[in-house]
């Protein structure tokens, strides 16, 4: 099998602007886990369209930094090298509240608190954190106290570790869907299953993608 080769131009043959732009959508997919829409770059350069936008991202590719996806609004992918800077870097994380690992907790605004994480410990990249409270899911590791990353997506697969809402409330559970229920399963033995009613305010708010230990 022939090994493939990708050859970068070094940083130095990039434009003051060019940087400048490529930085830009590093921190904006390590803040969101999402690329800029044309329309954020030119507003935050000052371009007067968003042709400004698309010419330095055009000379981006040509140089090996950025891949662009045509037909999409948010189509520009990092080259592996750059993904690697990504990752390597700190992530401020808003604490937002608390999620019950036992019976459903109420909404919690949180205190307003950031921690500066390594973005290398998650998978896929976290955009804030819960404070566990409780015990149901202390098999997986999950301890009273903890603070888990959470990477916001309203949907999820079998068994994966899952930040639900269930009438206002909030929880961490692993998934269990069939076709006609939704449980919501601990990973304690002392601790029973939920079962989402049919007529239930539910929602998934995100997955588990790692957790900070404090203490």
């Amino acid at each position: 099998m022939t090994a493939m080769v990708h050859i970068f131009v070094p940083m130095e043959e990039l434009t003051k602007r060019q940087k400048e732009v490529l930085e830009f959508v590093k921190e904006r997919i390590m803040q969101t886990s999402m690329p800029p829409t044309l329309t954020e770059i030119s507003n935050e350069f000052g371009f007067a369209s968003t042709r400004g936008a698309v010419k330095h991202l055009e000379a981006l590719e040509t140089k090996g930094y950025v891949k662009l996806l045509s037909g999409q609004s948010r189509g520009i992918s990092l080259r592996s090298r750059n993904r690697d800077v990504v990752r390597s870097k700190s992530l401020s994380l808003p604490i937002l509240g608390r999620v019950a690992a036992g019976n459903p907790l109420g909404t919690d605004n949180g205190s307003g608190e950031q921690m500066l994480v390594d973005c290398t410990m998650f998978s896929p990249i976290p955009d804030y954190l819960l404070r566990v409270k409780g015990h149901s899911m202390k098999d997986d590791g999950i301890w009273d106290g903890d603070l888990v990353a959470v990477h916001r997506t309203p949907t999820a697969t079998n068994n994966q570790i899952v930040i639900a809402r269930i009438d206002g409330e909030i929880t961490i559970k692993r998934l269990k869907q069939t076709k006609n229920k939704i449980y919501l399963l601990p990973r304690n033995p002392e601790f029973s299953p939920i079962e989402v009613p049919s007529d239930a305010d539910f929602a998934i708010e995100g997955i588990y993608c790692g957790l900070v230990r404090t203490a």
